[in-house]
């Protein structure tokens, strides 16, 4: 390969990691079914490399669900959701919810525009639903590049 050629693939690999950062992310939307709130929050894919690592804080009993912008799911037992400013806080059910990430999003229906541990349950696309058992902050913390 020669020098030339070389700098002309740097634009297809600064397209490709572009490509992998993902359409712009999709808003919590809110609905009303028969005097029903139901609100319908989309998963944000995992980013392939990140320089951020998620430590678990305190706990929290219940959060305002408009505050959600987004979700990410951490494993089949819990999903963390993003608030307008970047907050987090994570989601840990009381079993594992695998049909989650079968559609790329999910379904909640709070009581009182709050979300609750050991009340509320999270409903996925395809019938499923699974109680939420805790909430914890999470507090961001750089990974460490081994050199």
């Amino acid at each position: 390969m020669t020098p030339g050629t070389m700098f002309g693939v740097w634009p297809f690999l600064l397209a490709l990691f572009a490509v992998q950062s993902g359409p712009a992310p999709q808003t919590i939307t809110r609905m009303v079914v028969e005097q029903t709130v139901v609100w319908r929050v989309p998963l944000q894919p995992r980013p392939m490399m990140a320089q951020i690592e998620w430590i678990e804080g305190a706990g929290l009993k219940c959060i305002p669900v408009e505050n959600i912008r987004r979700a990410l799911l951490s494993g089949p037992e819990r999903v963390d959701f993003v608030f307008a400013r970047g907050a987090r806080v994570r989601a840990e059910f009381d079993e594992d919810c695998p049909a989650l990430d079968y559609y790329g999003n999910f379904y909640l229906q709070p009581r009182d525009g709050k979300l609750c541990a050991g009340r509320d349950v999270v409903h996925s696309r395809i019938g499923g639903s699974c109680t939420i058992g805790s909430f914890r902050r999470l507090v961001p913390r750089l990974k460490r590049q081994i050199p």
